[in-house]
């Protein structure tokens, strides 16, 4: 009897470790997925709020943004234009986020819906974009967006 219990106990026991060790880890992209998503939504937050801080902070140096009418604005450009008041948005919302991470490179999609004035034309909207990000010196930095309206 006691030969029984000890190998159905055995064979459970192997059964659990084997089952165990088919399964999948859990990728580690997942908090950088988190993460990424977590400072997209900050990034709007300021510029629902007017503050090209975390902009400025988030995006490289070398940023380019191609905007829904194919122009390319440089990260001096996207600032300046945040300064000059000529740019207001007075509500964002984003869903449908989508996250391909690439070791130290990142793809984000989102769709915005907005409501913005940009030079005095009402330019509000939902909008697909997507950033492009590079981990250099440790944090996340947006090198490239591009945006295009949803008809």
């Amino acid at each position: 009897m006691k030969r029984t219990v000890f190998s159905v106990g055995l064979v459970v026991l192997v059964f659990a470790v084997s089952i165990w060790a088919q399964t999948p880890a859990k990728p580690k992209s997942g908090n950088v997925e988190q993460e990424l998503i977590k400072i997209e939504q900050d990034w709007s937050n300021a510029d629902l709020k007017g503050d090209d801080s975390v902009f400025d902070r988030i995006s490289a140096e070398d940023y380019i943004l191609t905007d829904s009418d194919g122009n390319v604005w440089t990260k001096a450009q996207c600032l300046s234009l945040g300064k000059s008041g000529e740019d207001v948005i007075t509500s964002l919302a984003s869903d449908d986020w989508k996250v391909r991470v690439y070791g130290d490179v990142a793809v984000v999609m989102a769709r915005h819906t907005i409501k913005e004035t940009f030079k005095g034309k009402d330019v509000s909207g939902q909008y697909r974009t997507t950033d492009t990000w590079v981990k250099l010196s440790g944090r996340w930095q947006c090198v490239a967006t591009h945006s295009s309206k949803i008809a």
